[in-house]
């Protein structure tokens, strides 16, 4: 890399920009992040219209679970997190604001994130098998297997984008990043829609490379991943940060290692509750993987939404507080960040759990998916949405102790989750029918990050001291009591709908009309008691909307 300003003794550090407000900038990656969410939901959407729930599609998901996993194990999200705390604490300490040791992160990521990839496509057929269940007859390893060796090469392509992303972050720089995944998305529905005009069926008796079906979806998923990433470039450019090899050891690659391995281990464990949740779902009724998958990307639309951006301001605040020893100020980002999410994300949970078969009905109810289908997607959506805030705030809490460099904590938590996740999920099968083996496996999820909460919340007040637990029990039952009463009139809205509704109507049609009816009515009315209620947290916002509507 060289810097874009260079002075006599070599390159001048980039200056700092001043950070920016909490709400100013999780409010500015809102609308991206809300694009990114809604095309993604959309590509996926419309996989489902153009292949159906079936064999092909949980293939496929099944052999894209593979790279993501891997790319999580190796320098993904979890890592990005790591990596956040250690370059503000680069820019803080160093001449050169960090530059030399954001050019060697650099370098040294894509290079091992390559030999890991071409590792991977060698062991696909071992990767596969690992994680589908043939013994069932209702998935296709060979099949599975057959994507994966054009979906693994991800791997390369996520950790730059996960690197790239770490070093915007790091420098204030959000938008770009969020903007990202929707030119992923873009690729991802072009791919889609050639292969809607493909001629003839995809073989699946033998399973071919060559079959243009294979590869069209294939290649196509790893070239949206390789744009995500790139499209970065021109935001590094104008950070100040150009390409360039620089090789070398810093003794900070060390403490990243140290953290990077215990952040390994975070991920490795959360690997496995994957691997096994994916064999039971394909060993289930067929279309089980795909349901669930897409019940799970549902699942993290709102928080993608609300939460995301959220978590992506608040963690360079949170590792320079924590870089000054400023514990007080960690905490208050914890407790804002907790009842925010609370205040936010709890109303969305009560909708997706009164018309969340609603949502899949008239989402999926298309193309080769049927009404069946649909409902037990819906289905799986609904009995999750439990799991919202307690999903967000558990990642919230994990980015605490990352800001304080404590990457041991989040993996022994997660161990403990997945002692009793993967327990549960192989009492499954022999608990429930085939078909609602994907209903037990949402619940679990769910209830899986309830648990990381309660114990997160012990941990951190063994390891900060007292936290702002009233206040936030305050905002969670605030918000509890408005969703209950927008969550009732949602509901009897929903039941007044069967009864305007033409009689012989089709059930599409009933579905549709009671989710743009009863969902904006209930999710009003829940909000306007929110405001009712004047809650300190929300009045930014609540204002912000008063001046817009008393312009108009």
């Amino acid at each position: 890399m060289t810097a874009s300003t260079t002075g006599a003794n070599g390159p001048a550090p980039v200056p700092a920009k001043a950070e920016p407000s909490l709400a100013k900038a999780s409010g500015s990656m809102a609308i991206a992040t809300l694009v990114s969410r809604i095309t993604g939901f959309g590509s996926r959407a419309l996989l489902l219209w153009i292949i159906g729930s079936g064999v092909i599609t949980d293939s496929y998901n099944a052999a894209l679970t593979v790279p993501m996993q891997i790319y999580e194990l190796l320098l993904g999200g979890v890592l990005t997190s790591v990596l956040v705390p250690l370059l503000v604490r680069a820019q803080k300490d160093d001449a050169d604001g960090g530059l030399a040791y954001t050019q060697r992160l650099l370098t040294m990521g894509p290079v091992l994130a390559a030999g890991a990839a071409i590792v991977a496509v060698a062991c696909a057929p071992l990767l596969t098998s690992i994680y589908v269940d043939g013994s069932t007859n209702r998935a296709n390893p060979e099949l599975a297997t057959a994507f994966a060796y054009l979906l693994l090469p991800e791997i390369v392509f996520f950790a730059i984008g996960a690197l790239f992303m770490a070093v915007l972050n790091a420098r204030g720089v959000f938008g770009p990043t969020a903007w990202a995944p929707v030119m992923n998305n873009v690729v991802v529905v072009i791919t889609l829609g050639v292969y809607a005009l493909l001629p003839g069926e995809l073989t699946l008796d033998p399973v071919r490379m060559t079959d243009a079906h294979v590869l069209v979806l294939g290649a196509g998923t790893t070239l949206g991943i390789a744009v995500q990433a790139f499209v970065m470039l021109p935001a590094m450019r104008k950070a100040g940060v150009r390409f360039r090899w620089r090789w070398g050891w810093d003794k900070r690659l060390t403490e990243f290692a140290g953290l990077a391995g215990w952040t390994s281990l975070y991920a490795a464990f959360g690997i496995a509750g994957i691997v096994v949740n994916t064999r039971v779902a394909t060993a289930a009724a067929e279309g089980s993987l795909t349901n669930y998958s897409l019940a799970w990307q549902l699942f993290q639309l709102p928080y993608g939404i609300l939460g995301v951006s959220l978590l992506t301001a608040i963690m360079p605040r949170m590792s320079r507080n924590a870089a000054d020893g400023n514990i007080k100020a960690v905490k208050n980002d914890l407790g804002l960040g907790t009842r925010l999410m609370a205040l936010m994300l709890v109303p969305v949970s009560g909708a997706l759990t009164v018309i969340g078969s609603d949502i899949g009905v008239s989402i999926f109810n298309l193309g080769k998916t049927s009404y069946e289908q649909a409902y037990s997607l819906g289905s799986t959506l609904a009995v999750s949405a439990f799991g919202l805030l307690p999903y967000a705030v558990n990642l919230l809490q994990m980015r605490v102790f990352q800001s304080m460099k404590d990457a041991r904590t989040p993996a022994l938590i997660m161990l403990i989750m997945m002692v009793f996740k993967i327990p549960a999920i192989l009492l499954c099968p022999r608990l429930l029918a085939p078909e609602d083996v994907v209903l037990g496996l949402a619940v679990i999820n769910s209830a899986t990050f309830l648990l990381g909460w309660i114990i997160g919340d012990i941990w951190l007040r063994i390891r900060i001291g007292r936290l702002e637990t009233g206040k936030t029990l305050r905002s969670v039952g605030l918000a509890v009591f408005a969703t209950t009463i927008g969550g009732a009139i949602m509901f009897s809205a929903s039941v007044l709908v069967d009864w305007i509704v033409p009689v012989g109507s089709s059930d599409y049609w009933y579905s549709f009309v009671s989710l743009i009816t009863a969902g904006p009515l209930g999710l009003i009315a829940t909000f306007a008691v929110l405001a009712a209620l004047d809650i300190k947290e929300l009045r930014p916002a609540l204002n912000r909307i008063g001046r817009i509507v008393r312009r108009k």
